[in-house]
């Protein structure tokens, strides 16, 4: 019996040290936190993720990738909504894709000559609310200005002007727009518009994130140092995102329309 006793007496350090050990590895709320962390401070939690985040950062040394910043919305809903950043960028991808589509085909159909914006004394209206466009043939279109002749010259300079190699022949109210075949340099001067296409996306998504870091840095007195760094990193990350998916569809199209 006293030899089990003696056993037994250091069994509540023990527990002691063991309780400290696995408690000094949980986070611990701020000093000053007018709530218990586990309780459910919310400012805890957001500065404990963030914390978190900053310092994988920090860990990584040089040559290595670092982790990607990954910010719960919800946490920052206060001072950004990143969802609409988010939108913001995947239409201007959108708008890129449809430009392609619209515009940048070897073959002229006459669906790429509907937008083509036409400068009358009224304004500016694109071309197919103005004349009624049709294919002849494969190496003609016509369009007719019955309906506006008034506009009619507007419209053929708007169609020798749009970049689409095409040189309208005028006859009354009626545009004659001859096809051109399908040449090397044709295919050339519609890659050269891909890539112009593509910078002014690119330029329209620098500005999606200027706008938005410039939300972020509305709150550098409000929040924590680390709070807007990690958002200005997060929102570069997402432009990056979208101008590589630009360059994958610029990549594509080049290789399409050059063959």
């Amino acid at each position: 019996m006293a030899l089990a006793l003696r056993c037994l007496r250091p069994l509540p350090s023990l527990l002691h040290r063991f309780s400290f050990t696995m408690t000094r590895g949980l986070p611990q709320a701020p000093r000053g936190c007018p709530a218990p962390l586990l309780e459910g401070c919310r400012q805890c939690v957001q500065q404990m993720l963030l914390s978190r985040q900053l310092a994988t950062k920090k860990a990584k040394g040089k040559g290595q990738s670092q982790a990607k910043v990954n910010i719960s919305a919800a946490l920052v809903e206060d001072i950004i909504s990143l969802e609409e950043t988010s939108e913001d960028m995947r239409a201007v991808i959108e708008a890129l894709k449809e430009d392609f589509s619209r515009n940048l085909s070897v073959r002229t159909s006459p669906g790429a000559l509907d937008h083509i914006t036409v400068m009358t004394k009224d304004g500016k209206f694109p071309l197919n609310q103005l004349g009624q466009i049709s294919q002849k043939s494969l190496q003609l279109m016509i369009v007719n200005m019955t309906n506006f002749p008034e506009s009619t010259a507007a419209a053929a300079k708007a169609i020798r002007e749009s970049g689409m190699n095409l040189n309208p022949e005028v006859d009354g109210t009626m545009i004659r727009v001859p096809i051109p075949k399908v040449t090397r340099e044709h295919r050339e001067s519609l890659a050269k518009l891909a890539k112009q296409s593509t910078n002014k996306s690119k330029e329209a998504l620098r500005k999606v994130r200027s706008k938005s870091i410039t939300q972020v840095k509305k709150f550098k007195n409000k929040v924590s140092e680390d709070t807007i760094w990690l958002l200005e990193k997060q929102i570069q990350q997402m432009a990056d995102e979208a101008a590589t998916e630009m360059d994958k569809l610029l990549a594509a199209k080049t290789k399409e329309l050059l063959g």
